[in-house]
């Protein structure tokens, strides 16, 4: 059998004894591309039709032709001119040629004499191979380009863990040396990792683990002796349908810890006192009232409350203030007890939380805070006393969440505000007179809701560096023929107390979304943003209300957004989450409202699909002069960044506040500044305003 890819071999016989047309009836039977060549005249003779294809030219047109017209390469030039006629030589190598249609192919060409007078010149074309080669050189060059552009280690094993390719970042994470990966001994390197890892032990575990399941897809953590922490991911390594071996990844995760465990830092500490902060103290509250369903034991929860303060912000100046901050906190640190703890509220606020004690064991602390506090501070030239009020609330008896204790603290603290400061006091039940005042609202809201006296308000959501209003949120009104305008801080308690919030809020959903597709339909798409009450989240079929409300207004469901409290995404985190996530899937948008103020884990907000952060007017009041404002804010914006959320900043009246939030980066605001809630025909107005005055 002769081979497909050479030229066959040719018997040598005298040229008078074979005639032209058996010359010709000889090329036609090769499967190359052939021609013959006459020594002397180094010209051509005969060529089969193979060779008039690869060449491009009829056959009568190419016998006559000098021969090194065909293949003008220099070699093929050298070796015409340089031709022995009497002894001639024989060529074989890789050419060029081009072609009659200007293309150049990539041949493999042979010379060889059949006798003196007569040379054979066969060509084989190899264009798709060398292209086919050039191609898989590319691609070869391109992964490799990837694998050293890319962030992460990788190494590439086959199924018996023979190390196949690797990129330098993989080195370098595992400080292998250059000489121990040139050597190529995978043992060495494979002990080498072992022993730069904190617990070799299980590190050896795992990878046996990991390289016996050959489909196995997995990912875990490896703490280097050297300090760095990787991500190591595993997958297998796929061949025409089979597996062939693995890859792993590994990543550099020590910077993204750190950041993490100072975002977490801050999150949870006042950055002027170092003391834990609301959020932390909310967390602490939970465990405490856990363990009290379990036990039966008691806590308290007391919030001390610096009497007139702002005097000595004004008087002394801010730095002094802050200064006097520090001190109490230290000063209530003092007064704390193995187990108890202290924590900043904002401002000049802070609370404690106290384990295992009774009303009388309360009392004893709560004067010891005051006789502490109450020190005489200053310098010997602006000596001034300190005093403070407290507010006390028991868990079980006065509740058991930290929103109920925290509310009844503060009532108890106005109490004690009110009858001339510097002393505590227990939370009472409401007296009698404040029990008929809600029952009243309670009635008063319910004929309101029937009778059509409640009303929507719109406050434009404003972006920080053009001005442009990008979204609205609703806000309820309510105005009683009766008592008058009734503030929501007054209505709203109740309301959630007696469960009417539900009823309420599917009607400001509902009148929302309409107004909302009304703007939509007049050509100004504008997303409004719906308060959601915790209790109203709870209901079973909130989401298909959701849902049904979206559908009958026809609003798309990308520009209704639902402002949740921080107290929604703890209570059953695990059903949060799926509501949440059911809401996401309908396309609205979500946010957490007064951002700060309540107990929100940075755990849960990495779970959550939360695509907006609103910080609470009370941080932003005190911006930019109050320094633990203004860490707070900071925190929270850094937050953000890291969680890849959108940061609106509520409360705004001041243009000082306005520049310090956007220098920080903060993209949105609402508030007096820029306008009220005002009603929907007003707003109509004023957004046509501003999107003329906007360039």
């Amino acid at each position: 059998m002769v081979s497909p890819g050479k030229p066959r071999s040719l018997t040598v016989v005298p040229r008078a004894a074979v005639p032209a047309a058996d010359w010709q009836a000889l090329l036609e039977a090769m499967p190359l591309p052939a021609w013959l060549v006459e020594t002397a005249q180094c010209c051509v003779i005969a060529v089969n039709a193979a060779g008039c294809e690869l060449l491009g030219r009829a056959a009568d047109t190419l016998r006559g032709s000098a021969a090194a017209t065909l293949l003008a390469t220099p070699e093929d030039l050298a070796y015409w001119e340089t031709l022995d006629a009497a002894a001639p030589a024989g060529l074989h190598s890789h050419t060029l040629l081009c072609a009659a249609d200007g293309r150049t192919r990539h041949v493999e060409r042979w010379i060889r004499p059949l006798h003196a007078g007569m040379l054979l010149v066969t060509l084989r074309d190899r264009s798709p191979e060398q292209h086919a080669g050039d191609a898989l050189e590319g691609a070869l060059a391109e992964l490799r380009a990837t694998l050293e552009a890319t962030a992460d280690g990788i190494l590439v094993t086959d199924l018996a863990g023979r190390i196949r390719s690797f990129n330098q970042r993989f080195a370098t994470l595992w400080g292998i040396p250059e000489a121990l990966l040139e050597a190529t001994e995978d043992a060495k390197v494979y002990e080498w990792m072992r022993r730069s890892v904190a617990d070799p032990a299980a590190y050896q575990q795992r990878l046996a683990v990991i390289e016996d399941a050959v489909l196995l897809a997995c990912s875990d953590r490896l703490e280097l002796l050297a300090g760095p922490v990787l991500e190591r991911v595993s997958r297998p390594l796929w061949q025409r349908g089979r597996p062939a071996g693995r890859v792993y990844s590994f990543r550099d995760l020590t910077q993204q810890i750190a950041a993490d465990q100072r975002i977490d830092e801050l999150t949870h500490t006042d950055v002027l006192t170092g003391l834990p902060n609301r959020r932390r103290l909310a967390e602490r509250v939970l465990d405490a009232a856990a363990q009290s369903r379990r036990t039966g034991d008691t806590f308290a929860l007391l919030l001390v409350d610096l009497d007139r303060f702002r005097q000595i912000n004004d008087s002394l100046g801010h730095g002094a203030g802050d200064e006097v901050l520090r001190g109490v906190a230290r000063r209530l640190q003092e007064c704390l007890r193995a187990g108890d703890e202290v924590a900043r509220m904002g401002s000049d606020q802070f609370a404690m939380l106290a384990q295992g004690v009774d009303e009388e064991a309360t009392g004893t602390l709560a004067r010891r805070v005051l006789n502490a506090v109450g020190q005489v501070r200053g310098d010997d030239e602006m000596p001034f006393t300190l005093t403070c009020s407290i507010g006390v609330a028991l868990c079980p008896q006065h509740g058991r969440s930290i929103d109920e204790l925290v509310r009844h603290a503060e009532g108890a603290m106005r109490a004690v505000k009110g009858a001339g400061r510097a002393n505590y006091r227990l939370h009472q039940p409401r007296v009698q007179g404040d029990v008929r005042r809600s029952m009243r609202l309670d009635y008063a809201m319910r004929q309101a809701l029937v009778s059509g006296r409640l009303r929507l308000n719109y406050q434009p959501q404003v972006v920080l560096t053009s001005g442009a209003v990008i979204g609205a949120e609703a806000l309820i009104r309510w105005r009683d023929p009766e008592l008058g305008e009734v503030s929501p801080v007054e209505f709203i308690p109740v309301a959630e107390e007696t469960g009417f919030i539900v009823a309420i809020g599917d009607w400001v959903l509902s009148q929302a979304l309409r107004q909302a597709a009304l703007w939509h339909e007049r050509g100004t798409p504008l997303p409004v943003a719906v308060n959601v009450s915790a209790l109203q989240f709870r209901q079973t079929q909130f989401v298909d209300r959701v849902a049904s409300m979206l559908a009958v207004s026809g609003l798309p469901p990308h520009l209704l957004e639902l402002e949740l409290t921080e107290s929604i995404l703890v209570r059953d985190a695990d059903e949060a989450l799926s509501r949440l996530q059911a809401l996401s899937r309908l396309g609205v948008q979500l946010s957490i409202d007064d951002f700060g103020t309540g107990y929100s884990n940075l755990a849960y907000l990495k779970r959550f699909p939360i695509d907006k952060l609103k910080i609470d007017r009370s941080f932003v009041s005190g911006l930019p002069g109050d320094e633990s404002d203004v860490g707070i804010v900071r925190a929270i914006l850094q937050m953000a960044r890291a969680l890849d959320m959108q940061v609106i900043a509520e409360g705004v009246e001041t243009e000082e506040q306005r520049a310090f939030l956007r220098a920080e980066g903060c993209a949105l605001f609402q508030g007096y500044l820029f306008s009220p809630a005002i009603d929907a025909l007003s707003f109509e107005h004023r957004l046509l305003r501003v999107a003329t005055a906007t360039p």
